[in-house]
């Protein structure tokens, strides 16, 4: 994706998510950041502390998470459809396999609507979770599918259609005016406080893929202006999680070809590297594309987590992935737990492709709705893989 100085960005955003990152307007706007500075320990944990506290975790596997009965985050954690029956059956089927870890979507506009509520609900899920040796990484903001998140019941789910009803947080709106940015300050700033000294939150991953940029709606600007407001925010947003000095780390992923995009670094991704405790990534490609990163996310010298992948139509599998990132003491938190109203075992050309029936194979998730593993042979992989199975 060719950048170049003639931006339609306005010269706002570029000053703004330039000062973010210490560049020149120019150099954000052509992707040309400094690399990375590999080594740099200023301002987040130092990478012994890093190390020592993955070394205190069991190696971790598990998958990201939404019960079968929420569409999205909001009707996760409203309290009209929180649902924590449903949360306790399907985390005790991923720890019957050996999963010892979620990462989990919050959303501000649940907040905002009702924070003792939603901080309630929120231990809630911490306790079930806990129930079964399960701790779980936090993420604070996303840019993945739709734009404009709606309070109050959501829509119904479009049949065949994968994650047809997930949405962005914050708010596009709010996302498109920087002037803004410091009113979500109190949203992560409450949920971090409440729960930073808490044992059962395994981190906090501070914004999902920034700069995804959806095509499937329309977000009324391109998607270099979208790179730049996310490398403002994200960078308010360490700076935020950081004055409540979590116990637990912070990080934030690299999702764009990894380890691929290196010359030059992408801004946001050496924003992400540089200001990361731990470092987090996605990758759904094959296995050589995944050691590829893995490779060169080792120059950091930090604990390494995997907190997307597999997706069985694109040759990203259990069988393919999840032991050589066991192998190589990585991290791996695959997308997805239970086929439901996420319908993420449909894959991602359902949005254009008409899908009538259930797809062979499925794109994501591991369990039917009764607990039934979609496939037996990988749920027996990962008991092996785990210790499960003993």
């Amino acid at each position: 994706m060719g950048r170049g100085c003639r931006s339609s960005m306005s010269a706002g955003l570029i000053l703004l998510a330039s000062a973010a990152l210490g560049l020149g307007a120019c150099a954000l706007a052509t992707d040309e950041a400094p690399g990375v500075r590999w080594k740099l320990e200023e301002g987040r944990w130092t990478a012994d502390k890093a190390n020592a506290w993955y070394a205190q975790q069991r190696w971790l596997a598990g998958a990201n998470f939404v019960p079968s009965t929420a569409s999205n985050q909001l009707e996760m954690w409203q309290a009209d459809t929180f649902d924590p029956k449903t949360i306790d059956r399907e985390l005790g089927w991923a720890a019957g396999i050996g999963f010892n870890c979620m990462r989990v979507f919050l959303h501000d506009m649940a907040w905002k609507a009702d924070p003792a509520g939603f901080e309630k609900r929120v231990d809630e899920y911490l306790s079930i979770a806990d129930r079964h040796g399960i701790k779980t990484l936090f993420v604070i903001f996303d840019s993945c599918w739709d734009p404009r998140p709606q309070l109050g019941p959501q829509k119904e789910p479009v049949p065949f259609v994968h994650n047809s009803r997930w949405v962005q947080s914050p708010h596009i709106d709010l996302l498109k005016d920087p002037s803004r940015y410091d009113e979500l300050k109190t949203y992560v700033t409450a949920i971090l406080r409440r729960f930073k000294d808490d044992n059962r939150v395994l981190g906090w991953d501070l914004l999902n893929e920034p700069g995804n940029f959806s095509l499937n709606y329309d977000e009324g600007w391109k998607l270099k202006d979208k790179e730049a407001a996310h490398l403002i925010l994200l960078g308010k947003a360490f700076d935020w999680a950081r004055e409540v000095h979590p116990s637990q780390p912070l990080t934030a992923g690299p999702w764009v070809n990894v380890g691929g995009r290196t010359s030059p670094v992408a801004p946001l991704d050496k924003l992400m590297l540089e200001r990361s405790d731990v470092i987090t990534f996605h990758t759904y490609d094959k296995l050589p594309a995944m050691q590829k990163a893995v490779d060169w996310l080792k120059n950091l010298g930090r604990p390494i987590i995997c907190s997307e992948y597999m997706s069985r139509g694109s040759g990203s599998t259990f069988g393919t992935i999840t032991p050589y990132l066991k192998e190589q003491n990585i991290g791996a938190i695959n997308w997805g737990l239970v086929n439901g109203r996420s319908q993420t075992v449909y894959p991602w050309d359902s949005w254009k492709k008409k899908y009538t029936e259930e797809p062979n194979p499925w794109f994501h998730d591991v369990f039917r709705k009764d607990g039934a593993p979609y496939l037996a042979d990988e749920t027996a992989l990962i008991q092996k893989l785990t210790g499960a199975d003993k």
